[in-house]
């Protein structure tokens, strides 16, 4: 299988770089990117050697590169050439990577990598990961982006005082706020969203800027599809059953006035101060910095007839722990942190890739184990990507003294509890078809009370837990 994952400098200071140069177990990094709406080619001939090279950034401003012998050059010369071209800082290396992106596919680059190699390999690669269409597989070709190292830590990111890096931070945490990819509840889009009014119009004037002004923007500020206005009954409906609650103009415009202001600060500073004040906030939701999966899980059974069907899902990953996020609402259905899980990536003969995490719950009162099946055929980027993360923070401990660079994070070093009730971080289990049941050899037998070692091999071993895993034959009963 073709190792993609990118750079992993930032993950433990210095010494875990060579650690992740060392690591036999990267894979490719394959999230979903329904989202984009073009294809963007990224290499053209400008004449019988030397070719083009477009690079893309977050905002769509393209970096034009031209180089000789471009099947040759690797992940990381073109990554120094971009930040020659956009004067940025050496430190930003570790910060940010290269992305080969189609609207099916989104793959992050180690430094070694050949961007022309990889893109002769894309089709494959369509056919390996992703559902679909020969003619879809046919015709889509990558573009070359220029994006956050899923890597680097985010605790970091609040130290970087040079204005672009924190800008290119800044347009990349918007982008997946507006898009979608980091759901967040109303108030927090406010606050979002009124820190992007302060930064695109400048201190807030009343007599300009006022609600029928932000209305006709809206789609700038906060997330697209919760600006959509459609039918007052459709409306109160999906308000009625908990997801999608409204936004409007006047949250947005309260935020916009309650943005404080530092004086007589020159433009330098205050764009320094507001993009820290976005990263911050954008650093309370936990799948910032995520790489992203798409997946399916089962419905629970409802109704007479006993409907149930599948749930489109996305699988977001980070060096803390796995968050599964309904696709359509935008909002968590699990969050686990990886001390919270076992896990395992599962092909039976004919049948589909699964992704199995297991983790505590309860069922009519009893604590028991719970299984949640996500089918995906990123199944396997998916197992990878999580044993990765784990050897990766697992190694960081050992090298690292200071406790702020824990791997699995801490309780004092998690983001406050947002106490609003149905928030989108909070897990729907209720909405989650698990499996309340352990195999043993033949039989089907259920779990009685918590169990202490897992159904699964592959978990978070040599280090403090919460969970308590599955444990085969004792203390069960026939179901």
């Amino acid at each position: 299988m073709w190792d993609g994952w990118g750079p992993t400098s930032g993950t433990s200071e210095k010494a875990l770089q060579g650690k992740a140069e060392e690591m036999e177990g990267d894979k490719l990094m394959v999230p979903p990117s329904g989202d984009q709406s073009s294809q963007r080619s990224s290499v053209s001939s400008t004449g019988p050697r030397a070719q083009d090279v477009l690079v893309y950034l977050v905002d769509d401003t393209v970096v034009r590169l031209t180089m000789d012998n471009l099947p040759s050059v690797t992940a990381h010369e073109v990554h120094r050439m971009v930040l020659d071209v956009l004067k940025l800082p050496e430190y930003a290396l570790e910060i940010f990577s290269l992305w080969l992106i189609s609207p099916f596919l989104e793959v992050q680059l180690k430094p070694k990598h050949q961007p022309y190699k990889v893109c002769r390999q894309w089709q494959e690669l369509l056919f390996r990961f992703t559902g679909c269409s020969v003619d879809e597989i046919m015709e889509d070709e990558p573009s070359l982006q220029f994006r956050r190292n899923i890597f680097f830590l985010r605790r970091k990111e609040l130290q970087i005082q040079d204005e672009d890096v924190l800008r290119l931070l800044y347009e990349e945490a918007k982008y997946n706020v507006l898009e979608g990819r980091y759901p967040c509840d109303p108030a927090d889009c406010d606050a979002l969203g009124g820190l992007v009014c302060r930064i695109n119009l400048g201190p807030y004037n009343p007599e300009e800027h006022t609600a029928s002004f932000l209305k006709e923007k809206l789609d700038c500020f906060l997330p697209s599809h919760l600006c959509h206005r459609g039918h007052k009954l459709f409306a109160s409906l999906r308000k009625r059953g908990g997801s999608r609650l409204p936004v409007s103009e006047q949250g947005l415009l309260r935020a916009f006035r309650e943005v404080p202001e530092a004086g007589a600060c020159e433009e330098h500073a205050t764009l320094l101060r507001l993009y820290h004040a976005y990263l911050q906030k954008s650093h309370e939701l936990p799948y910032y910095g995520c790489a992203f999966f798409f997946g399916e899980i089962d419905k629970p059974v409802q109704g007479l007839l006993h409907r149930a069907g599948r749930k489109a899902v996305t699988v977001a990953i980070s060096l803390e722990g796995v968050y599964i996020i309904d696709s359509k609402e935008k909002y968590v259905l699990l969050g686990l942190r990886f001390q919270e899980l076992s896990w395992d990536h599962t092909f039976p003969s004919e049948e589909e890739h699964i992704l199995w995490l297991e983790f505590d719950g309860e069922t009519e009162g009893r604590q028991v184990n719970k299984l949640l099946k996500i089918y995906s055929k990123q199944a396997e980027l998916m197992s990878s990507l999580i044993e990765y993360c784990i050897e990766l923070n697992t190694h960081a401990r050992g090298l690292d003294s200071e406790p702020t660079t824990a791997a699995v994070p801490t309780s004092d070093q998690q983001p406050p509890k947002i106490q609003r009730q149905s928030n989108v971080l909070c897990s729907r289990i209720q909405r989650l078809a698990t499996i309340d049941y352990v195999e043993e050899g033949k039989e089907i037998k259920r779990v009685k009370p918590r169990r202490t070692t897992s159904f699964f091999g592959r978990q978070l071993s040599n280090a403090p837990t919460s969970y308590s895993a599955v444990r085969a034959a004792e203390n069960l009963e026939q179901g």
